[in-house]
């Protein structure tokens, strides 16, 4: 049964954002929406709960239809409430007076903790927010859900927790979920649906092999119009020899078949399409300069404590050899960071226990992109954190994907994805050749994950990193060490601790 109908829907603002788009909603879709940064996903969402206008096409709901939208955002007058009242507010007056056990039941399904729900909204983690805004929505007993981006400042374990809840609790609400976390797509979703500004492509098929099935397409694609564009040229290359033979003959028949076979090349053209390409948000690209060390990092036997002095684990000895990628598991509040910390301390000369080779030149990115701070422009940045001239910086940034409108405006104005972007590319102008990255995929889309993906692996970078992203992890690691029984131990891989943490 058809519950939401898009048809040849289309949305313009500066440039079109995509066109012709048609999909169907039914009983039993569970559909990842996936696309790059800016292109148009949460419109499409908005759209879709009649919260947005379209450019051309329709929208058609079934009679009655509830559609329940999670943003990204939380409005800000609920910041100053508490979670349980957020939550109830989205209930009509009516259903506060005789149906506020709604709201319980949906902070328990969502495994909320009681003395939570009365703090105050502002005062809590994006992550609780998050959870909060999901309660919102589905205490209103939606007939399908749209969410975006709902794993955002999610742990692994609250990650895991919505995973549950999406396969049980809400397991018959239809729903459309714009998502840049690939683990989270191929668990909970049963088609894909790749936006895109002209032809979008809809796979019944999760992320994973809904993208292989889009990679082949697209290279099909590609050597349809290498192929096309081949015919076209030979025609146009046998009408230049005709026209010759006609001029030099007299022959109106040989200068009509010119014309002709000049037509036909044309309309060749005209119908060839190229090969989708994105319209990149911005390469991620790294350098990785050389060092002879074999062992970059070495820990002694150590004890890592909070300020107050309160031991959380102990560490070593262990060492980071040269093409290592170490991430460090564990649950979130157990010292990772802190961790992290110790190890940057010790690469810029202010931390014993954590012996350096010489000749390691660090690079590091921390989860609030702290190496942004101080700089009052993306052009600043640049510029004031390498030796690259007025003109090569604009080129470079443009390339990252800040674009010649945000490049002399503060840095506070760009997007998450582009902050991120900013910050690898002021890692790549400093040549490190040993990593530190605190959840550097936050705010990276897919296309921007993969592109760090490969960058890390094409250059056999060497680096100590901290991610939830699992998919991530276990492309890019080598070697892991996760926390446990306040103990920093090497492991074999991360699927111990996934399965543990999404229990």
């Amino acid at each position: 049964m058809t519950l939401i109908n898009l048809r040849n829907l289309g949305v313009t603002l500066s440039a079109p954002l995509f066109s012709n788009l048609n999909l169907t909603i039914g009983k039993g879709d569970r559909i990842g929406l996936v696309a790059a940064n800016g292109r148009g996903k949460s419109t499409l969402l908005r759209a879709i709960s009649g919260e947005a206008d379209t450019t051309q096409g329709e929208i058609t709901t079934a009679r009655g239809l509830r559609v329940g939208r999670v943003s990204q955002d939380v409005p800000e007058a609920l910041l100053a409430v508490s979670m349980y009242d957020a939550v109830l507010s989205a209930l009509d007056n009516d259903q506060v007076e005789h149906e506020s056990w709604r709201v319980d039941v949906a902070l328990d399904h969502l495994q909320v903790p009681p003395e939570l729900r009365q703090r105050l909204l502002g005062a809590l983690s994006g992550g609780w927010q998050r959870i909060a805004l999901l309660a919102r929505v589905w205490v209103t007993e939606p007939d399908v859900l749209l969410m975006d981006e709902p794993t955002n400042h999610l742990d692994l374990n609250r990650i895991g927790i919505l995973q549950h809840w999406l396969n049980t609790v809400a397991r018959g609400t239809p729903f459309l979920v714009a998502s840049h976390d690939r683990s989270f797509l191929d668990a909970v979703t049963n088609r894909t649906f790749f936006l895109r500004a002209e032809q979008s492509h809809l796979f019944t098929l999760a992320y994973s092999e809904a993208r292989n099935a889009l990679d082949e397409m697209d290279v099909a694609a590609a050597r349809q119009f290498e192929n096309e564009i081949a015919k076209a040229n030979q025609l146009r290359r046998q009408a230049a020899k005709l026209k010759n033979i006609g001029f030099n003959s007299g022959s109106d028949l040989l200068l009509n078949k010119t014309r002709q076979l000049k037509v036909r090349a044309e309309k060749i053209e005209e119908s060839a399409r190229p090969a989708f390409t994105e319209r990149s948000a911005g390469n991620i690209r790294l350098a990785n300069s050389g060092t002879h060390a074999r062992a970059l990092v070495t820990i002694e036997e150590s004890e890592i404590a909070i300020p107050d002095g309160q031991s959380l684990f102990r560490v070593g000895p262990l060492w980071i050899n040269r093409g290592d990628r170490v991430v460090v598991l564990g649950s979130n509040g157990s010292g990772k960071t802190l961790f992290l910390t110790r190890v940057i301390s010790a690469l810029r000369g202010g931390q014993s226990g954590i012996r350096v080779a010489p000749s390691v030149v660090p690079g590091v990115s921390d989860q609030t992109l702290s190496q942004l701070d101080g700089f009052s422009s993306p052009m600043d940045a640049v510029t004031g954190s390498s030796e690259v001239g007025d003109r090569s910086a604009r080129a470079l940034l443009a390339g990252a994907g800040v674009g010649i409108n945000v490049q002399d405006r503060a840095i506070s104005i760009l997007s998450g994805g582009q902050r991120s972007r900013l910050a690898m590319l002021l890692l790549r102008l400093a040549k490190p050749n040993f990593y530190v990255l605190d959840e550097p995929t936050n705010h990276l889309d897919i296309e921007g994950q993969e592109a760090l993906e490969f960058e890390l692996l094409e250059h056999n970078a060497t680096a100590l990193l901290v991610s939830h992203d699992r998919t991530f992890v276990r492309t890019v690691g080598t070697r892991f060490w996760q926390i446990e029984e306040q103990r920093l131990v090497e492991v074999d891989g991360p699927e111990g601790f996934f399965s543990k943490e999404l229990d």
